[in-house]
């Protein structure tokens, strides 16, 4: 009888969902390949990130009470997305501090839950991917994966594995990128100053392909560096290691399906 891997439950993300699912089927190979049991649940939901930074709080308990029903029975939750797994981990056990029945269980998720790269290297020790990419690389800190989650270092480990990668640090690589979730609605000059910023320092390392551990982040990259003519790819960082840098990069038209079609 062989010994079984940790069960896994996938946290998808709304983005990753509805904008860019190769970001979780590559999850799903990373983490396969690192020996779990990865499962989907289908009763995932939104984390309640928009709705909680929004103020509405009700909204947001409504929205978690329905993660924490689906995620309950898994040994770990890991998401793509910093972003989302510093909501889990770090806000569910404030929102339900008051509730006798739902704190502890808020807890509980909050103890399992991680961003897809912090769990691959630091909870199963994973330090290399069979992977290849050709280019030079740069990669972005994302805000809530690097200050609530501390994800930094992990993600290069990984990537400096890769066979034919080239990685070149992004100059204010951990300045956000001005998406923010909900702030690029509320501030779009702000945002827009803080995204034209970003895209000239990723111009300026010369790098071929633009990463990230957020797909909110990258959206908003891959928009502008485009909109400016730009000839950067953007990718999640869990395409590259998980040998699916081969495919159009965010915002780009997909390949298309027979040559002579229109």
């Amino acid at each position: 009888m062989t010994n079984q891997g940790p069960t896994v439950g996938l946290f998808v993300t709304c983005l990753v969902d509805m904008m860019r699912p190769q970001v979780g089927f590559a999850a799903v190979k990373l983490l396969e390949d690192a020996g779990c049991e990865v499962c989907v649940p289908a009763g995932q939901t939104c984390c309640g990130q928009p709705a909680y930074n929004s103020g509405d709080t009700k909204g947001t308990v409504a929205v978690a009470e329905t993660v924490l029903r689906a995620f309950g029975d898994v040994d770990y939750v890991v998401a793509p997305s910093g972003s989302c797994a510093g909501m889990i981990k770090e806000h569910y056990p404030r929102l339900f501090a008051d509730d006798p029945v739902l704190g502890p269980k808020a807890e509980a998720i909050a103890g399992k839950t991680h961003e897809l790269m912090s769990f691959l290297v630091d909870v199963l020790g994973v330090d290399k991917v069979d992977a290849e990419y050709d280019g030079t690389v740069t990669y972005h800190d994302s805000c809530s994966g690097l200050r609530e989650l501390k994800v930094k270092a992990q993600p290069r480990k990984l990537l400096n594995s890769v066979a034919g990668l080239t990685l070149k640090e992004l100059p204010g690589a951990e300045v956000c990128c001005g998406f923010g979730g909900t702030f690029c609605v509320k501030y779009p000059e702000i945002s827009n100053k803080m995204v034209s910023d970003k895209t000239e320092d990723i111009a300026a390392t010369g790098a071929d392909t633009l990463l990230a551990g957020d797909l909110g982040c990258l959206m908003n990259m891959a928009g502008k560096l485009q909109r400016e003519g730009k000839p950067v790819q953007v990718r999640h960082v869990a395409e590259v290691l998980a040998g699916m840098g081969s495919e159009p990069g965010i915002g780009e038209a997909p390949a298309r399906m027979t040559e002579g079609h229109d």
